[in-house]
């Protein structure tokens, strides 16, 4: 099983993906079908931790149409959908509908716990980390289980994020998603249209992974043209 498992991350780290953990499915979870529509037994979480994806995804970027959609989503479909094909699993995406609870996922399989924006923070990578899809498998899959670590927000008395928003899109009632929307779309949107949510740029954990600009550009760039 550990030779898979090297076999699954050197397959992934080619594209600059990363393994995220993963968790043996429970009998009272809301369990997916495997890839040969039988119900799966475990799930390999795939995802990144900074911008390492980015130059595979651009490349790629390249030799597609200009018009596609969500090639970002396209892409991690595609480089995961290739590992998924050789080890014998079903890939899914986190946009996938009917929409699979990719968050309780990683909570339980990286031990991570959310920031108060929302993204869960991580021990190393701080907020500039993402999950891009998942590997399910119709048999056992397991892997060391995580170390408990402290979770950083509970350690950051100022609270930045909560402070740097300009439109204050984040509280402790959650996120204000029409509100954000509307200012990144707007006139005085542009710091955050070209240099990314300024709530989570100044989050002081992780600065060494922080996406740059032009990727955190790319993902403003995505969220406003998001349906209203």
């Amino acid at each position: 099983m550990r030779g898979m498992i090297d076999e699954i991350t050197a397959a992934l780290g080619a594209n600059g993906l990363i393994l995220r953990g993963g968790l043996l499915f429970r009998d009272d979870d809301s369990i997916p079908d495997g890839a040969s529509g039988r119900p799966a037994k475990s799930v390999l979480l795939v995802g990144q931790a900074g911008a390492a994806p980015w130059p595979h995804f651009l490349r790629w970027r390249q030799q597609q149409p200009r018009a596609i959609a969500d090639p970002l989503d396209t892409w991690s479909r595609q480089v995961i959908g290739d590992v998924a094909q050789e080890f014998g699993a079903r890939v899914v995406s986190p946009s996938d509908k009917p929409y699979l609870p990719f968050q309780q996922w990683a909570v339980r399989a990286e031990g991570l716990k959310p920031s108060p924006l929302g993204i869960l923070m991580h021990p190393q990578y701080g907020l500039s980390h993402a999950y891009r899809g998942a590997l399910l498998f119709e048999e056992e899959i397991t892997l060391p289980e995580f170390r408990e670590t402290i979770h950083l927000c509970d350690t950051c008395v100022d609270k930045p994020c909560l402070k740097s928003c300009p439109v204050d899109a984040y509280s402790t009632d959650g996120f204000a998603y029409q509100a954000c929307l509307a200012h990144v779309r707007g006139a005085n949107g542009e710091p955050c249209r070209s240099g990314g949510c300024l709530a989570r740029n100044a989050c002081p954990y992780g600065c060494s992974y922080r996406y740059p600009p032009e990727v955190q550009a790319f993902h403003m760039v995505s969220f406003a043209r998001a349906a209203t």
